[in-house]
């Protein structure tokens, strides 16, 4: 049986897409489509678990009118969430998606400000027992520590709970060094560990504590490395389309990996990663895959 998948999104967001037919700085535009639901990195990361057959929970803060309408679009969503209410107003996100190329522009909010109480009820609100990992993705909401998910590694930790962590920067470094699966970008990776190849920069993680690295590296593929080696995948297609999700997507599958196994095969999760994140960029929502075209390029995907 798959492994429960618990995200955590501590900015949860009502993300609204807006659909134009192009987008031009300064002018007015009639939108042809729009969308509205869930969102955050982390209930991205839920979604593509779920589309991939795990069961998931989503976990994080809500408040106000737009809270409820985050927890009603996930019930009705069957996604299982179990939310620690805020007395601030959940954000809102919002995506202008180009009909032209299909590239999105995204206006993010910063979010409420979470205080001690809310950020302690949330901890003791865990159900550590059912969880098989817990993925932890997207903004730190104003009044929480910069290390905020590094916290929540070792708190995991004590309960023998793997955490997969997306970050970059300290944030990054903080959860390599709380022994967390770690996933970042090339750019993050930069950031934190200064300008190194990605698979030198994903070893150095692994060095300072992490129990393995992913590293995404645009139209180069992907690198993961472990104690065990260092890989890297190349990517089947150049792929156009919105590229929002794709980066949640390769979280979701390593989640998933680690979920079902604490010491998976790296190579072959960078197959499914590199499969699924390219399958996200043809859809035109965050936290959607195209799942025809993930099963067709999964096996295709090259590892060295």
């Amino acid at each position: 049986m798959a492994g429960l998948v618990g995200t955590v999104t501590l900015n949860l967001a009502l993300d609204v897409t807006y659909e134009v037919p192009e987008l031009v700085v300064g002018g007015s535009h009639r939108v042809s489509t729009i969308r509205s639901r869930a969102g955050g990195k982390g209930v991205n990361v839920a979604r593509v678990a779920a589309t991939l057959g795990h069961p998931v929970l989503v976990l994080g803060f809500v408040g106000g009118v737009t809270g409820e309408a985050v927890a009603a679009e996930l019930f009705d969503a069957g996604l299982t969430a179990l939310l620690t209410p805020i007395a601030g107003e959940t954000r809102r996100t919002v995506a202008i998606v180009n009909g032209v190329d299909g590239d999105a522009t995204i206006f993010n909010e910063a979010g409420p400000s979470v205080s001690a109480d809310e950020w302690r009820a949330f901890g003791e609100r865990m159900p550590w027992g059912r969880l098989g990992v817990l993925a932890c993705s997207g903004s730190i909401p104003p009044g929480l520590p910069a290390d905020a998910y590094a916290e929540i590694a070792v708190r995991a930790r004590h309960h023998d709970v793997l955490t997969v962590i997306d970050a970059g920067g300290d944030a990054l470094l903080a959860a390599a060094k709380a022994g967390a699966v770690v996933r970042a970008n090339a750019a993050e990776l930069r950031e934190a560990v200064g300008d190194t190849e990605v698979e030198d920069g994903a070893r150095q993680l692994v060095e300072l504590g992490a129990k393995a690295a992913v590293v995404t590296d645009g139209p180069r593929g992907m690198v993961a490395a472990s104690n065990k080696g260092v890989w890297r995948a190349l990517p089947v297609e150049r792929v156009s389309g919105n590229p929002t999700g794709a980066g949640d997507a390769c979280t979701a599958v390593v989640a998933a990996a680690v979920a079902d196994s604490p010491e998976p095969d790296w190579s072959v999760v960078l197959k499914s990663a590199v499969a699924a994140s390219a399958a996200a960029v043809l859809t035109p929502v965050a936290g959607d895959i195209d799942l025809a075209a993930y099963r067709r390029w999964q096996p295709q995907v090259t590892v060295k």
